[in-house]
């Protein structure tokens, strides 16, 4: 299958390197085809990333939200693919049935074995249906509980990748135990005794994203965001209109550098120019090395010291203020 040009899905900030984007495609087909178009090809290039740099200097918060929901983002999956090694997936929550919304399996990074939580949002149609969106259901947050355990029982790290616009929010769902499902994660999470890193790597939205989202490191590609709600969520509610959304996402601080600013991540990956959509090998690669060195890191932690510094990590998010005795 031919893959797509970018422009056919560039966002209107994006529109002044759509035609070149379709210039330098058209001219790297000519170069595989033979022909003798390389300098002409590096000098397009070249002005294409200069206006590409400056577009994504002046981003908004919203941008940043379109650009972690792209059409050719890299999913999970794929970070897998390119990633890691020996993956086996593991299926099934064991009570209910196997949601893919949720991937979960066995692999390699370098000579060190691991466990990976990701979610999965979907490329196609039938996919995409499949996975519900990338909305996982209590099964889902189940399933990832039972091999975090089991991680945890043979000594392996685990890897969670955040891609989701919410928990499945159906009738089913809640009857099924959504709530509780998410929160016994959280608890189970909390005092899982194996390292455990964390990525967002798209949308990091509501407790969707909190069901694989305790650990003992902390990061958020380039242009992933992390939020209670989504933002055309919060205007809907607060303005009672979805086109409020940009207004929104400013108010909401809810990129990654926000997210930084404000101590909840611990680094951000960077993403290559214009977007991890542009180049998922160097995206991928980026990823990589930033668990390699997570890992690394955490290797050497004692296990009850991992512990304490995982509880004060969360003990210090948002300040809490008391009443005065008496009032």
């Amino acid at each position: 299958m031919r893959k797509p040009k970018q422009s056919q899905f560039a966002y209107d900030f994006e529109q002044p390197v759509r035609e070149m984007d379709d210039q330098v495609a058209d001219l790297q087909e000519r170069a595989a085809k033979g022909e003798n178009v390389a300098a002409q090809l590096k000098s397009l290039q070249d002005q294409r990333d200069g206006v590409l740099r400056e577009v994504m200097s002046k981003l908004t918060a919203y941008q940043r939200v379109k650009l972690a929901r792209h059409p050719l983002r890299p999913l999970s999956r794929e970070y897998i693919r390119k990633i890691f090694d020996d993956f086996v997936e593991l299926h099934g929550d064991r009570r209910f049935r196997d949601d893919k919304a949720i991937v979960s399996g066995l692999a390699a990074l370098g000579p060190r074995r691991l466990l990976v939580i990701a979610q999965q949002k979907g490329r196609e149609s039938r996919e995409k249906l499949e996975v519900n969106f990338g909305m996982p259901n209590p099964e889902g947050y189940r399933k990832a509980l039972h091999k975090m355990t089991l991680a945890e029982k043979f000594g392996l790290p685990v890897v969670c990748l955040i891609d989701t616009p919410g928990a499945a929010p159906a009738v089913e769902a809640e009857e099924r135990g959504q709530g509780m499902a998410i929160a016994e994660n959280i608890w189970r999470m909390s005092g899982l005794r194996t390292p455990i890193v964390i990525i967002v790597t798209g949308e990091g939205c509501s407790g969707g994203a909190l069901g694989i989202g305790v650990g003992d490191r902390f990061a958020m590609l380039e242009n992933a965001y992390y939020s209670v709600i989504s933002p055309e969520g919060c205007a809907a509610i607060l303005w009672r209109s979805s086109e409020m959304a940009d207004q929104a996402a400013e108010a909401m601080k809810l990129t990654a550098q926000d997210m930084l600013s404000a101590g909840v991540i611990d680094e951000i990956i960077p993403e290559p120019l214009g977007g991890a959509h542009r180049d998922m090998d160097a995206a991928s690669q980026n990823v990589k090395a930033y668990l390699t060195r997570a890992l690394d890191e955490l290797a050497g932690v004692p296990l009850d010291k991992l512990l304490e510094q995982r509880y004060q990590r969360y003990r210090k998010l948002g300040p809490v203020a008391t009443a005065p005795s008496g009032q």
